[in-house]
C-alpha cells in the first residue's frame, strides 16, 4: 500500500507540473483516465460534470484564457485516493478569483478516474465564472430551441 500510495502522489505531482506548464497533451495522454470524469461545482457556465479526457482538456483550455493558476499547499494521499489543498487564481480583464480549492481525486490503475472540486467560497467563483464566461451564452430563447 505505501508504494501506491507514493505512485499516487507522483501523479497528481505531475499533473500540477502539467496543468502548470500548459502541457495538455501529456496530462491527456499520461494522467487522465480516458472515462474520466470531473465535477465542476457551481452556479455558472462552466459548472457541471466533465466526461472523458477530451471534455477535460477543453475545460482546461478554456479557463486558461483567465490566467488561472495553481500553487499545492498540502497533499494527502491513501490507496485509492489523492486530496489536494491548493490556491487557485486568475484575471480576465477587471475580473479576479483568488482562493483556496479542494480536489479530491480516485485514482485508477496509474491515471486519475474521477476528481472533485470544492471552492473555498463558491459564491465568489460563481460571479468570476459569469462576469468572464458568460456572455458567450447564447440568449435563453435559442438554448431553449436547441433542447
Amino acid at each position: 500500500m505505501a508504494e501506491e500510495v507514493n505512485v499516487n502522489l507522483k501523479l497528481i505531482q505531475r499533473f500540477f507540473e502539467c496543468y502548470g506548464s500548459g502541457d495538455l497533451e501529456t496530462m491527456k495522454k499520461e494522467i487522465l483516465a480516458e472515462d474520466v470524469t470531473w465535477i465542476i461545482p457551481g452556479h455558472h457556465p462552466l459548472a457541471g460534470i466533465k466526461k472523458g479526457a477530451d471534455e477535460i482538456i477543453k475545460y482546461f483550455a478554456t479557463i486558461a484564457e483567465a490566467n488561472f493558476k495553481a500553487e499545492l499547499i498540502s497533499i494527502s494521499t491513501s490507496e485509492h485516493h489523492v486530496v489536494d489543498v491548493h490556491r487557485g487564481w486568475g484575471s480576465h480583464g477587471d475580473h479576479k478569483v483568488d482562493m483556496n480549492w479542494v480536489l479530491v481525486y480516485t485514482i485508477e490503475d496509474g491515471r486519475i478516474k474521477s476528481a472533485q472540486n470544492f471552492a473555498a467560497d463558491q459564491h465568489v467563483a460563481d460571479q468570476f465564472f459569469w462576469n468572464v464566461w458568460g456572455d458567450r451564452l447564447k440568449p435563453v430563447p435559442q438554448r431553449l430551441q436547441d433542447c
